[in-house]
């Protein structure tokens, strides 16, 4: 009697536990009545009809996130890299998650694969660096298309990782090293223009400075000459006029005679003494025998004298 007790109570529990359950708040669980689709059970107690209703499915509500493998794919440029990313997703209508597609986490996987090989074919290598965002809403975008009828919604596609071959890595660094010589030798080059730009017109400007100076120098002698000419001019001038007052007045005229011959005089006796021949004119001779004259009547007035 015991034991069928045990198994009288065993039956209630477990007609019980199959009497109700109870869904989690990030679940949704899909119920089945003799094999057909009954309802979507949302968070909370629900009561359910043993041997009748049963889960057939349950599906996580919140974002998810599936790691996408990584896979060779082929450039425009017909190089090979390896691509591996990131799809994030959310199961929005259970029902549709459970009887639109056997597996929709693995579709995911397979359908951003082939998406990411299609849209990486598109691209060059440096644009799949440098267009990575835009690489991603193409990607969120085709995903998104095609899993509708599946009842999950992309919310978005990250790339994680574009890796090249070896080879083409080496392949890369060698043109980059090229690059970053060919912008040095750009840069010494303009350099080196800059600083032959800098010296040619530094020597210009020193030469313009030099012929300003020189200009100016020949400025201020020609104006120092032209000054000491015009007072040269206005003292010949004062002088002139002296000597016209002189002339005008009582025995001026036959001083400037005897000034004028004094320095004829001075002036014929500086030049014979430093040249080399002697040429006496006719008016020295003139003038000699004049003093001569003069002379022998000087020494004819004592004689006279003596004799009265």
């Amino acid at each position: 009697m015991l034991t069928a007790f045990t198994i009288l109570v065993l039956i209630a529990l477990f007609v019980l536990l199959k009497t109700f359950v109870v869904v989690p708040m990030r679940e949704a669980v899909v119920i089945e009545r003799l094999g057909k689709f009954r309802a979507v059970l949302t968070p909370g107690f629900h009561f359910l009809i043993p041997f009748f209703d049963r889960i057939a499915y349950r599906h996580e509500t919140r974002e998810q996130v599936i790691d996408i493998p990584s896979q060779g794919c082929i450039t425009r440029d017909n190089i090979q890299v390896e691509v591996d990313g990131l799809v994030y997703l959310q199961v929005l209508d259970p029902k549709q998650a459970s009887y639109g597609i056997e597996d929709y986490k693995r579709a995911g996987i397979n359908l951003a694969q082939t998406t990411m090989r299609a849209e990486i074919g598109k691209l060059t290598l440096g644009q799949s660096f440098y267009e990575r965002e835009a690489l991603n809403e193409t990607i969120v975008t085709e995903i998104d298309k095609a899993s509708d009828p599946w009842g999950i919604k992309v919310l978005r596609y990250e790339l994680r990782n574009i890796t090249p071959s070896p080879n083409v890595v080496h392949t890369l660094e060698r043109q980059m090293e090229a690059e970053r010589e060919k912008r040095a030798e750009i840069v010494r080059a303009s350099a080196e223009k800059e600083a032959t730009i800098n010296v040619s017109e530094g020597e210009r400007q020193e030469d313009i400075n030099l012929s300003e100076g020189e200009k100016q120098r020949r400025i201020n002698v020609a104006k120092g000459r032209a000054e000491a000419i015009s007072i040269v001019a206005e003292a010949t001038a004062e002088g002139t006029r002296l000597i016209a007052a002189a002339v005008q007045k009582d025995g001026g005229s036959a001083a400037l005679k005897m000034q004028l011959v004094e320095e004829y005089i001075n002036s014929l006796t500086e030049i014979t003494t430093k040249a080399n021949v002697s040429v006496v004119p006719l008016e020295l001779a003139k003038i000699q025998g004049f003093f001569e004259g003069i002379s022998d009547v000087a020494e004819g007035v004592p004689a006279n004298k003596e004799r009265m």
